[in-house]
């Protein structure tokens, strides 16, 4: 006599027991967001709406491995291959750091930065998967976004997601030179401000082929940043052993660790600002939660520079510092 087919609710049911046994943290709703994305529907509330279905075998196979991949605690957005950032699709794998929602506002806090500036050049340091670059250039409008990394497997995933949201026209390092309301988004490869050079400044920002011409002699004619935005690596080298298994063995190491302290790239971008960024422009920094007061101390380091605050994310957690240039 044939055994009768699993359910919806019973593979439910049996995933979050299993993957609470893994240690899994969230384990109901990852399990949830497992089986409806295994089972190809539209979205996870689609579940209770399916509960007394029956499973087949092809379909039990597909859950099984994604159920397995998930319990050697590889992340979720890498079994799914995506997230979602202040509602854009994020293309997800070991290339880059998966974009936090904490993470998301760091957007808001640009756009509150640029009211009445029209066409901002904002520069973000260390873009992973393009997430902030491609919120701040959907999002705010006329906004020149150009995009940097050092490395450039990452920088091959932030192109993907920006064509993938509709950027496709401005995610190569030339960019129209017509000043229109429309937003472009540009990539560099390169170590911090390192990357923004002259002639990517001059592509970002649409300058013209003249003023291209002119960089050599006269590069104060280039537009200078008016918000600079980046979420460096801030995590204590020693620290690696206090990391949840989906980080310290799926994230880069190279956008997790920033020296003793963690804040060694952070400082090493703030002495590159001297002299890139329009009066008033905004520094904008995700960090740790214990390293806002160290930052503040240090702010007498960076003359130009004015400390502007400490913030928290919607958590209430520390999570950015801001400076503001002289």
């Amino acid at each position: 006599m044939p055994q009768p087919q699993m359910t919806v609710l019973e593979i439910l049911n049996r995933t979050k027991v299993f993957f609470e046994k893994k240690g899994i943290p969230d384990a109901r709703l990852d399990a949830e967001y497992i089986i409806s994305y295994g089972l190809k529907m539209k979205n996870r509330m689609d579940l209770y709406l399916n509960f007394e279905k029956p499973l087949t075998p092809a379909e039990l196979d597909v859950l099984r491995t994604m159920v397995a991949r998930r319990a050697t605690r590889e992340p979720l957005q890498h079994i799914i291959g995506d997230t979602s950032f202040r509602g854009f699709i994020i293309k997800c794998d070991r290339r880059a750091l998966i974009p936090r929602p904490e993470t998301e506002s760091l957007v808001d806090m640009a756009a509150d930065c640029l009211k009445g500036i029209e066409n901002p050049f904002i520069v973000e340091i260390g873009t992973g998967t393009g997430a902030i670059s491609i919120a701040c250039a959907k999002e705010i409008k006329g906004a020149r976004v150009l995009a940097t990394d050092v490395s450039e497997d990452a920088l091959t995933l932030a192109r993907t997601n920006a064509e993938a949201n509709g950027l496709a026209g401005n995610s190569d390092a030339e960019s129209a030179d017509s000043q229109t309301a429309a937003s472009t988004l540009t990539f560099a490869q390169g170590d911090l401000l390192d990357a923004v050079t002259a002639d990517v400044i001059a592509n970002a920002t649409g300058a013209s082929a003249v003023l291209r011409q002119a960089q050599h002699t006269s590069s104060a004619t280039l537009p200078k940043i008016d918000c600079l935005i980046a979420n460096l690596p801030y995590i204590p080298d020693g620290e690696k052993d206090k990391l949840q298994p989906e980080v310290a063995k799926y994230d880069p190491a190279l956008a997790l660790f920033g020296g003793a302290d963690g804040l060694d790239l952070v400082r090493k971008l703030l002495q590159q600002t001297e002299g890139k960024l329009k009066p008033s422009a905004s520094i904008l920094l995700e960090i740790g939660s214990e390293q806002g007061e160290m930052l503040k101390a240090e702010a007498e380091k960076y003359p130009w520079l004015e400390f502007t605050g400490i913030h928290k994310d919607f958590c209430n957690n520390v999570r950015f510092v801001s400076y503001k240039a002289k």
